[in-house]
């Protein structure tokens, strides 16, 4: 299984109905068939941080996250409807799959999707770190 966690704070600009509109294309991109489990919802951290809404999803293996980053045609609507929104940004990566290059995989798989999408990179790289 190999989990994906987004935190998300957004800009003071984001009206309150952009908001759960983002929450709404969050959900139906947790719903696709390479999901196996998602948790969509407000952030529960610290209220310091920033963060209002998360994005908890699982992937049964490898497999299903490259059709996720590859070839779910909801993904990228969902990263230019929301990333320009996004004035911070959490991402943590987790799994129980003991493959120590594993994370070298997953990494390729975010490359081909890089390398697909060159409006994701320029959005992402607007957020600050």
């Amino acid at each position: 299984m190999i989990v994906h966690v987004l935190r998300f704070a957004f800009k003071g600009s984001t009206s309150g109905q952009q908001r759960s509109d983002f929450k709404e294309a969050l959900s139906r991109l947790a719903g696709t068939k390479w999901i196996s489990f998602a948790v969509v919802g407000q952030d529960l951290g610290d209220p310091a941080d920033g963060y209002s809404l998360s994005y908890c999803v699982g992937f049964k293996d490898l497999a299903a996250l490259e059709g996720f980053l590859l070839r779910e045609p909801l993904h990228p609507l969902a990263d230019l409807m929301i990333l320009p929104h996004v004035a911070k940004l959490s991402v943590v990566d987790l799994a129980d799959d003991p493959d120590p290059t594993l994370r070298d995989k997953i990494g390729a798989l975010v490359q081909a999707k890089i390398a697909n999408e060159p409006e994701f990179v320029r959005l992402m790289s607007a957020i600050p770190r």
